[in-house]
């Protein structure tokens, strides 16, 4: 398999686990935060280079090192919110999801605050 992919050894084969895969779970557990205006989808491209996303349009970079996922996560805090408390509101559930969904304890996400979304 290729390094786009995390293989668990089971007792019958492996299983392989596509970070697309875990790039959409980050993408609807982002959505389901309060406070969080969505991904961000312009962030600027020192972030973008400084985490090494190739395309600044996901606003999710997903590796597999060593056996472990780790996650950065580009977002938009909705205005008057707390961005510190939002953040991590992301991490923990963004974290406890992707621990549910793979069974892999080892985790790491690292939350991105690119901008601030007002009203229209």
């Amino acid at each position: 398999m290729g390094e786009n992919y995390i293989s668990c050894q089971a007792e019958k084969g492996s299983i392989n686990i596509s970070e697309e895969v875990i790039t959409d779970i980050v993408k609807s557990v982002v959505g389901e935060v309060e406070g969080v205006a969505g991904l961000s989808y312009t962030a600027g491209t020192e972030l973008a280079e400084l985490i090494g996303l190739k395309t600044v349009s996901k606003g999710v970079k997903v590796q597999f090192v060593d056996g472990r996922i780790i996650v950065d996560v580009i977002i938009n805090v909705m205005y008057g919110c707390n961005i510190v408390q939002v953040a991590r509101e992301v991490q923990e559930k963004v974290m406890s999801m992707i621990q549910a969904s793979t069974g892999l304890e080892q985790a790491e996400v690292n939350v991105h605050v690119s901008g601030i979304s007002f009203d229209k």
